[in-house]
Order: C-alpha cells, then structure tokens, then sequence
C-alpha cells in the first residue's frame, strides 16, 4: 500500500500548478462556509454574552424585546418586591426599571441614520452589569441630562464623542462617559437617567425590570408566581435566555444563508477537483498499469487516488481557515430584528466551525475524486501497460 500512497503525494507536488489551483477554489468555498457560520456566532456570542445567567429581565407578556415592551408603575412595585431579589452590601434591592427607546443617528462612515439604542437606567444597573467598564470620563449623574456612549457608539456614530452633545427627545444630552462592554451588545447602546428620559421622550412606563436573584434556584418559583399572578401580564426570563432568544432568528437565517451560498460555490470546487483527477489518472495511466503488474489491488488503487483527492480537500480546508481566520479582527454592525437598532461585533472562528469546515472540505474532496478513484480501479491491467 505504501508505494501507491507516495506516488499520489508525488503527483501532487509534480501537478504543482493543476494542484494550487484546485487548492485555491476549494480554500474559496471553505473560507465563505467558515465566514458566515463565524458571523453567525459572532452575533449568538455577543447577544448571549450581553446577559448574566443570575439576572432576569421581566418584560409584557408577548413583547418579545424591551422595545415594544410596556410595565407600568403598578407591575414594577409587585415584582420589587419579590422575595427571590437579591440585596446589595448597601442593604439596597438590585433590581433597576429601565426603559428603551430608539433614535436615529448618522453613522460614521457613510452618513445614513440608523437606529440605536437609548436606554434609561439607575443607579444600580452598572452594578447589574459587571461587564461594562469606564474607559473615559465617568457616569452620568442621575437627576441630569448627562449620558455615556458605548465603544460600539462612538466608533461607529458621529456626533457621539467625549464632551458632544446630542439632540434628541427635545432636550441636549451631553456625553459624560465612554464605557466599554467587551463583546456584548451593551456596547452598542447610550445610557442616561431612566426618568429623565421617560420625561423626554413622554413615557409613562418603564421597558423592563431587571433584578439579580439571591439564589439562582429559585427562578422558576418566582416565574410562576409572577406569570399567574392576576394582577400582572408580565413573563420573566433569565437575561442569557433574553438575550439568546433574540439572537436565534438572526442566526438560524445567516447560516441558512452560508449554507445556500456554499453549495453553489461547492458544486465549482467539487467539480475543479474532479477534472484534477481525472487528469491524475490520464497522465498516470502506464504507473497505474505496472502497480496493477506488480500484484496491488483494485481496492489499493481506489484507495489511493481517494487519499490524494482527500489531500486537497484537506490542504483547500486549512488554506481557507488560515485566511478565514483573520476575519476575526474585523467587526460589523447590522440589524437586530428583534429591537430595529444597531448592533455591533465580531467574526468569531469557534473550534465547532473550524471542525466543520475542514470535515465540508473533506467531503468535497471525496465527492471530487471518488469517481476517477473507481475509473483508475477499472482499467485493464493490458491497456494500461501499452501506455508506457
């Protein structure tokens, strides 16, 4: 078996040119399969990321995002007083009602508006939310018209830097502070005061309420009593699960999306590395005959030019990762669906998408070179010496 393995690795290196190109639109294929699959999780990170899995959101039953949520004053002093409320070394509830609103805002780069996030919060959020990090100034002063602007804001948006002032709502909110939120979609968003911003944009409830549970374990208790209570017509969700749901749709169209688009690039490759092989098998006809002379096997021969044609899935599968790789350096902003504003991250190459990249890259390889593989296997052992 040996002998015909390194000729099939030789052939490789003597067909240097057939062998790059075939590499190079197998590398294609593979580098937009693993592109959109790490965009996929790129935005599935950073939504599920956004979220703490000890805190809950509660939102109106059935509004799917803060933004087309509504809890009155009424629903927010209920759940306040929830037993399962964590309370903070200051003998003060970690529970913030916080409201969500959109503006329009010209981005950076091309001047089109686009949507971002205003969210009202409290004193206690910060807190809530141990990934969001000062990076210059401070926080807004409750009680004024002061904001802070994520990372995300203020590289993508103009008019959003450190000491402007935005106009929006009727009032001039002038930026305070720049915070940075890592990988999460908080870095995306403008914080202020909750009830200056409910003043100024005239809303007479709050978006959500969020609160830190004092023991994890009794989130379901507390979701059912808050579910059924009559008085309320809210749901209640850990954050991770808020986040993640909102990410889901998104998600599931973009890798419906990567897979559509890889399946007609694939069909290219496949096909690229079936002709190298039926060329490998032309040119090599007099070897294949003296190797068949020589007592090796049909299955030998078969086996052979598969492992070669595996060879070049596996080198277009390594070569596309290696450039895919550095997608993750870049980030992007698109639309979430599921609250109409901005939201920015990363490519993100997780060990799952390199597994299934190089395992699609190996299956174009074997598609590729399966039937030459059989043909070289059929030739007549005469026939094929009268070749030398």
């Amino acid at each position: 078996m040996a002998v015909p393995l390194s000729y099939s690795f030789r052939n490789l290196w003597t067909r240097r040119l057939t062998t790059v190109l075939t590499v190079s639109g197998m590398a294609l294929v593979v580098f937009v399969f693993a592109t959109i699959l790490m965009l996929a999780e790129g935005l599935q990170k950073t939504l599920v990321e956004t979220g703490s899995y000890d805190n809950v959101v509660v939102i109106r039953k059935g509004s799917g995002s803060e933004v087309m949520s509504g809890v009155d004053r009424q629903q927010a002093s209920v759940v306040e007083v929830q037993p399962e409320v964590a309370v903070g070394s200051d003998g003060r509830r970690l529970l913030v009602k916080e409201l969500v609103v959109l503006i329009a805002l010209p981005k950076r780069d091309t001047g089109q508006k686009s949507n971002v996030v205003l969210r009202g919060i409290m004193e206690a959020s910060p807190a809530l939310r141990p990934q969001v990090k000062i990076v210059a100034g401070r926080l807004p002063r409750m009680g004024t018209t002061e904001v802070m602007a994520g990372m995300g804001i203020v590289r993508g948006f103009r008019g959003v830097g450190m000491g402007e002032t935005l106009c929006c709502g009727l009032r001039n909110w002038r930026i305070v502070g720049i915070f940075d939120a890592g990988t999460t979609g908080f870095n995306s968003e403008i914080w202020g005061d909750v009830d200056q911003f409910m003043q100024a944009f005239r809303r007479p409830v709050y978006s959500s309420v969020l609160f830190k549970l004092r023991d994890s374990a009794g989130f379901d208790a507390m979701k059912a009593r808050i579910e059924k209570d009559p008085r309320l017509t809210l749901e209640a969700r850990r954050e991770t699960r808020y986040y993640l749901d909102q990410s889901e749709a998104m998600a599931k169209f973009l890798r419906i999306l990567g897979l559509s688009l890889t399946v007609i690039f694939s069909l290219g490759a496949v096909i690229g590395a079936m002709i190298t092989m039926y060329s490998a098998v032309a040119n090599r006809t007099a070897e294949i005959g003296t190797l068949r002379a020589l007592g090796f096997q049909r299955r030998s021969i078969v086996l052979a030019f598969l492992v070669e044609s595996l060879l070049l899935g596996f080198l277009g599968g390594a070569v596309g990762l290696f450039f895919a790789s550095f997608m993750q350096f870049v980030s992007v902003s698109t639309m979430n669906f599921q609250t109409f504003a901005e939201l920015a991250f990363s490519f993100t190459l997780s060990p799952a998408i390199a597994v299934e990249a190089m395992l699609f890259s190996l299956g174009m390889g074997f598609v590729g070179g399966v039937l030459p593989a059989f043909r070289a296997a059929r030739l007549n052992i005469v026939d094929a010496l009268r070749a030398v």
